[in-house]
């Protein structure tokens, strides 16, 4: 398995509307370029009969990413380039290049001293739980983040709530939630809160493979981290942040 870079670890109905999912896992083989993140297992999570550029389109990406207000026909502030990554896992998974590895302790063994990035695109949300579960049981660490965390108490020690307002942020905590909150420069940083060290502005201090911080519940942190929008469609996330979804 080493000599292969990717495998599908989940082929089946979306946990959020049933449609048809596949989920990809990537890095096994080559170590990851990304400066913030590091060296981490990457996991794709995209609609298995469309790709993910028509997905959005129609908004058919709600698939594996709920109701993220970030999300193409939602304010389109997501910072996932789609042509890139996404649309070639996904041509790849229909050309059949990746093997299919669905047995849960062999699942464990692809994540066995790696980190692992759960949902590189798409919302863990969408995958059932002992897929992430059986990933992250012998990996050293991982990353998760979820918009759906009102609905989707079990992944509390997997994932970060994805907050983006302060009034997020303090119902995510409310319920027990960890979250990672996304700001504008000019919000300050809240009570328990502190600057992503992997961020431009905490002057990239580290990388998501060694903070360790964004893994919900099970992480050695308490605090949570903030970070400034980000991103080359950085500029659309405060026209994103209609009132019905900051206080809902």
């Amino acid at each position: 398995m080493t000599k292969i870079n990717g495998a599908i670890i989940y082929r089946g109905p979306s946990m959020l509307d049933g449609a048809p999912i596949v989920v990809v896992v990537t890095g096994l083989a080559k170590s990851s370029r990304n400066e913030k993140t590091g060296d981490m297992l990457q996991t794709w999570i995209i609609r298995d009969d469309i790709n993910p550029i028509e997905a959005a389109k129609t908004g058919q990406d709600e698939s594996i990413c709920g109701d993220c207000i970030h999300r193409p026909l939602l304010g389109g502030s997501c910072y996932v380039q789609l042509a890139h990554a996404p649309l070639n896992i996904f041509k790849s998974s229909h050309r059949g290049i990746y093997p299919t590895v669905i047995d849960l302790n062999d699942i464990a063994a692809l994540g066995v001293d790696r980190v692992v990035r759960l949902g590189s695109y798409g919302d863990p949300a969408a995958v059932p739980v002992g897929v992430w579960e059986a990933l992250t049981a012998h990996a050293s660490a991982w990353t998760g983040y979820t918009h759906q965390w009102r609905n989707a108490p079990h992944l509390m020690a997997l994932c970060m709530a994805s907050a983006d307002s302060v009034a997020e942020h303090v119902m995510a905590k409310a319920i027990g939630w960890r979250t990672f909150r996304v700001r504008t420069a000019t919000e300050a940083v809240m009570d328990k809160e502190f600057i992503c060290p992997a961020s431009k502005e905490a002057g990239q201090k580290t990388d998501c493979a060694s903070c360790k911080a964004c893994m919900g519940t099970s992480a050695k942190a308490k605090a949570s981290p903030v970070i400034i929008a980000h991103g080359a469609k950085s500029r659309r996330f405060e026209l994103t942040r209609s009132p019905s979804k900051i206080s809902a």
